[in-house]
């Protein structure tokens, strides 16, 4: 509890490892309270939050102008803190096996970096193990100190849901976790410090690990049920829209919806689980399935875009097709792994280069990451089809009058993947309507 009163009394630091969607809405909440050191090695990054711009949008640029988080990309700056938040990405490879790199990478720079006295907490989503198995011993080569004697360390689980203004750091309920009592009283009261909705205390570490890796599973397979149902539905020729509309009046059916499965948590944390179990010989079935499902969606959805140009009479190799919205999720400028990528390469193996437009996407990294150029809404003009892709708001605002002045002559193909448009009405018009 000593480090907490000092923390509190502004006699010692707190730093935050990794300046993303997680690691800067945390920092600049706990700066309304004590003292924060913001670090990222991404130099540009840091420069840019120095200048009061806030890339990410999820507290805005005029909060990082105000916030007293002192950012720096100079990593020996980490030695004046005594509590360390590690909140850098946990990727997947190609593979599917977890990319434990920047977790790792953060571990080592820490490391070189931690001074005896410290606590060190880890954020980024893990299976069961990895803080205890991977990191602590990172930590311990790197400073010479020894965990448990020297240093202590806890861990978090982030629940930040970017794009979302309602479930925000301080609504949400934290999980928190220590490798002993005192850690874990020392980590729940600095995390009360800015959750307003409380702690809960985790029996260990490794508990806290698998909550956060089974939250998002749960969800994945829940979608994936959704977008099965869809695949069956369009067979069929109901609409799985109204379905879910009939079913959700019985007081206890999930109302989730079908969709593209992407960004770094609903379609990344499940391998991590089955990727553990794996190692303990045991192969998931209804984990993996779901993935597959997901990860299957994209082309599931250019497949029906083909087949609603062949309906419409249109020629497909060289077809003029738009796609709006490449985010993984709407209202978010992240496009780190979208699955709006797998509708165009799809796309393209039918002779279709699309033209993608969003008005909210980090076009940068866009062309970073996939090589992909964006057009302004203005040059969306004769198309052959459209694929409503992501519920962004300034699509969901979209008159029939406006969808209509983006197609060319003859029949107008539409794929509303979100359902944001009212079917009957557009069907009605003579649009080649389809949606998941």
């Amino acid at each position: 509890m000593e480090l907490y009163n000092k923390l509190v009394a502004k006699e010692e630091k707190l730093s935050l490892v990794g300046l993303g969607y997680v690691g800067m809405p945390i920092a600049v909440a706990f700066a309304r309270k004590i003292n924060v050191i913001g670090f990222d090695i991404n130099s540009s990054k840091i420069e840019l939050y120095k200048n009061g711009i806030d890339p990410t949008h999820e507290v805005g640029d005029e909060a990082i102008s105000k916030t007293t988080v002192d950012f720096t990309s100079d990593e020996s700056r980490l030695r004046e803190a005594k509590f360390h938040i590690v909140a850098v990405p946990t990727p997947v490879n190609d593979d599917h096996t977890p990319d434990l790199r920047p977790v790792e990478g953060a571990s080592h720079v820490l490391g070189r970096n931690l001074t005896k006295g410290s606590v060190v907490v880890f954020e980024s989503t893990v299976y069961p193990g990895v803080t205890e198995e991977v990191c602590v011993p990172i930590l311990e080569k790197e400073s010479g100190l020894k965990c448990g004697e020297d240093f202590k360390i806890g861990y978090s689980p982030e629940r930040i849901n970017p794009g979302d203004k309602v479930h925000r750091l301080e609504t949400i309920t934290k999980i928190v976790s220590g490798m002993d009592e005192e850690t874990l009283d020392c980590v729940a009261k600095v995390y009360e410090l800015v959750v307003e909705a409380g702690v809960h205390r985790a029996e260990s570490i490794k508990v806290a690990e698998a909550a956060k890796v089974i939250e998002n599973s749960q969800r994945d397979i829940n979608i994936a049920f959704m977008n099965e149902l869809s695949i069956i539905f369009n067979k069929m020729g109901i609409d799985t829209c109204a379905v879910l509309e009939a079913a959700g009046t019985k007081w206890n059916f999930l109302k989730f919806t079908p969709g593209l499965v992407g960004g770094h948590c609903i379609g990344v944390d499940p391998y991590y689980l089955t990727y553990k179990a794996e190692m303990l010989g045991y192969h998931s079935q209804v984990i993996l399935a779901g993935r597959r499902i997901n990860d299957d969606m994209g082309k599931y959805v250019a497949e029906n875009c083909v087949k609603k140009l062949i309906a419409a009479d249109k020629a497909v190799k060289g077809a003029k097709v738009a796609i709006l919205g490449f985010t993984f999720k709407e209202n978010c400028p992240d496009t780190r792994n979208t699955k709006v990528i797998d509708i165009v390469h799809e796309l393209k193996e039918y002779g279709i280069t699309p033209i993608i437009a969003d008005p909210q996407a980090d076009a940068e990294e866009a062309k970073r990451l996939y090589g992909i150029d964006f057009v302004d809404m203005g040059q969306i003009k004769s198309v052959d089809a459209l694929i409503l892709a992501v519920a962004h708001k300034e699509f969901s605002a979209f008159t029939m009058e406006k969808i209509d002045a983006m197609f060319g002559e003859g029949k107008k193909v539409l794929l509303d993947v979100k359902g944001l448009l009212n079917r009957k009405e557009y069907e009605k018009a003579r649009f080649e309507y389809w949606r998941l």
